[in-house]
């Protein structure tokens, strides 16, 4: 077992599918010499060379566009968008191209291209640079979309996506980057990617969340268990697809279902979490399924973005209100 932080399990991770696979490459802006503004990538282009680890133009359209090429010629290109906010210069390969390439070839080509998104607020960005842009990409067919909240799942999950035949959304909570645990580098036992996890039990409520706002929740529950409440923590990995079922299991029996994410709330994935537990599980709710996220206005200036934010009072305040019906 290593201590690493989430950024240095993601740099990991990638090191172990690029030394598995000669055809993974790593491309983006400023991934190679820097090593991502993140220091994500970094050491990678020094060991690998910079045919594999290439350092592209500020063009987020030209360089998923050169991924989709790579692909279609037998590469597994993992891009990475340097910010969430710079992921929609791309949006029409990302949407016309990728997604759509393996239907309309009647199946016959693949597009295993990974794009790593670095997402959500907390770190006092600038504009366009703390975004939670998750709801296109899970509302357009053909690509998988997963979110890691930790540096276990960031290690495996990174790997997992790689070795996917399909395009992969991979969001990358930027705020967590440094946090801290226990991860077994040389094991590949691993949860698969698509499926939730049920990191906190609990009986009383059920707290949904991914990516950065999974601590949020896993907070706010250890906060509910000293007034005597049980919430149940689930971090829901994968959005697309969805592991429905685990979700189920867990609303049948708390009849009670917060769902937390930084994206606005209006049209949010918490909106579609919410129609599809209502659909499964009504004659066990004992209240309706509450969402809490961001405001429908752009992202906010830095010194305000903790108002902006889910946080543990305003999660704690949704419980509170399941148990008012």
């Amino acid at each position: 077992m290593t201590t690493l932080t989430l950024g240095k399990a993601m740099n990991e991770g990638l090191r172990k599918a690029m030394e598995k696979d000669p055809k993974v490459l790593v491309m983006g802006e400023d991934v190679g010499k820097l090593g991502g503004v993140f220091r994500v990538t970094d050491g990678l282009q020094k060991d690998f060379g910079e045919e594999r680890v290439i350092d592209t133009p500020l063009a987020e359209s030209g360089i998923v566009g050169t991924a989709i090429g790579l692909a279609l010629r037998g590469y597994r290109p993992v891009v990475e968008i340097q910010f969430d906010g710079f992921v929609f210069p791309a949006a029409d390969q990302i949407i016309t191209q990728l997604a759509k390439m393996h239907m309309r070839s009647l199946g016959t080509l693949s597009l295993p291209v990974v794009i790593r998104i670095p997402c959500g607020g907390g770190i006092g960005a600038v504009e366009h640079h703390s975004e939670s842009p998750e709801a296109y990409f899970t509302h357009t067919a053909g690509l998988r979309v997963v979110a890691c909240s930790n540096p276990v799942d960031a290690f495996a999950m990174i790997q997992q996506s790689i070795a996917s035949p399909d395009p992969v959304i991979f969001f990358e909570p930027k705020r967590r980057y440094w946090d801290k645990a226990e991860v077994d580098v040389e094991s590949t036992d691993w949860a698969p990617l698509h499926d939730a996890k049920v990191v906190r039990p609990g009986e009383h409520v059920t707290l949904l969340a991914y990516g950065p706002s999974v601590k949020t929740c896993l907070e706010a529950a250890a906060a509910a268990g000293e007034e005597g409440r049980s919430l149940e923590v689930i971090d829901l990995r994968s959005l697309n697809p969805l592991d429905i079922d685990t979700v189920v299991r867990s609303v049948d029996r708390t009849g009670r279902c917060v769902v937390a994410h930084e994206a606005p709330v209006f049209s949010g994935f918490g909106a579609e979490l919410a129609a599809r537990i209502t659909e499964r599980c009504f004659y066990r709710l004992e209240a309706p399924v509450l969402r809490v996220g961001g405001f429908s206005t752009p992202y906010p200036p830095s010194r305000v973005e903790d108002v902006y934010l889910p946080d543990l009072d305003r999660i704690l305040d949704a419980v509170d209100r399941t148990f008012a019906w």
